[in-house]
């Protein structure tokens, strides 16, 4: 298994597991999160990154600040690619409550992948897409209080 593979192996498995994290714990908005997204194939050897961003009022748990609707926004990633006829992309997303964080999460991630042969990285930046807001479902707001 190559080290893209492996990588998103383990992102992936986070993702999943870490979804069912905030069932048992309160939801609330915080003013902003810095968020960056990954997209790749397993069939080329393109990655594509977007730049950081900020987004505005996203919803987390308290708990352990799990980002409610995650997989949605690796999704806006996904449609946006697909829009561009760059279908079948495994995308996620990574957030930090501090920019210096996300920042580092950032170089991280980009350097392994900047250390496999014969991948290609294309940056997305944020005039050319950007990550909107998710507002959770009222029930999940309701069944919180």
């Amino acid at each position: 298994m190559n080290l893209s593979k492996t990588i998103f192996a383990t992102i992936l498995t986070v993702m999943v597991g870490g979804h069912f994290l905030y069932a048992s714990a309160k939801i609330k908005c915080v003013p902003k999160i810095y968020a960056f997204g990954v997209a790749a194939s397993f069939n080329d050897s393109t990655v594509y990154f977007t730049d950081i961003q900020e987004i505005d009022s996203a919803w987390i748990n308290d708990k352990n600040n799990f980002l409610i609707s995650r997989d949605n926004y690796s999704y806006q990633l996904k449609n946006y690619l697909a829009g561009m006829g760059l279908e079948h992309r495994t995308c996620i997303i990574s957030f930090s409550l501090k920019q210096k964080d996300i920042e580092k999460k950032y170089k991280k991630i980009k350097n392994k992948y900047a250390k496999t042969e014969n991948l290609n990285i294309k940056n997305i930046t944020k005039n050319e897409f950007h990550f909107t807001a998710i507002k959770p479902d009222d029930y999940l707001i309701e069944n919180d209080k």
